[in-house]
């Protein structure tokens, strides 16, 4: 397979969610950088989270990038609104080298706060995934 992070770059750039799903292992988790207690889990849980996540939004784009077959961390910046939100996301890679883990790492904390106000009604609509997300089993 291909550089699945390099494609999970220019598909989140793009905002091409369906191009972005390839990339990820079928077993793909995703941490909450924002509540410490949610662990997002498989493609159909992160296809929504991903969907909302990406169009509260705009401008991302993504720097430099460190790590090996196993492990890669990418830097990137964008948008809420007119304030920039920093990002560095902790991908762990599967065996087949898809996306099994992502760890997102946001900042400052006023471009945090905005992108939460602006994703939790967009995530909301579906509390089965914030049920399932909240369950640590």
């Amino acid at each position: 397979m291909d550089d699945a992070v390099a494609r999970f770059r220019a598909a989140s750039e793009a905002n091409d969610i369906a191009a972005l799903m390839e990339t990820l292992d079928s077993d793909v988790e995703l941490v909450s950088p924002l509540s410490g207690k949610m662990l997002f889990r498989g493609r159909d849980d992160l296809r929504t989270l991903l969907t909302a996540v990406y169009a509260s939004m705009s401008g991302l784009r993504w720097g430099y990038e460190v790590g090996d077959d196993t492990v890669r961390v990418v830097v990137g910046e964008g948008f809420v609104g007119p304030v920039a939100l920093g990002d560095v996301m902790i991908c762990e890679l599967g065996d087949d080298g898809r996306i099994r883990r992502i760890r997102p790492h946001l900042r400052p904390w006023l471009a945090t706060s905005l992108f939460a106000l602006r994703l939790a009604p967009k995530i909301g609509r579906h509390p089965g995934v914030l049920v399932r997300a909240l369950r640590r089993d």
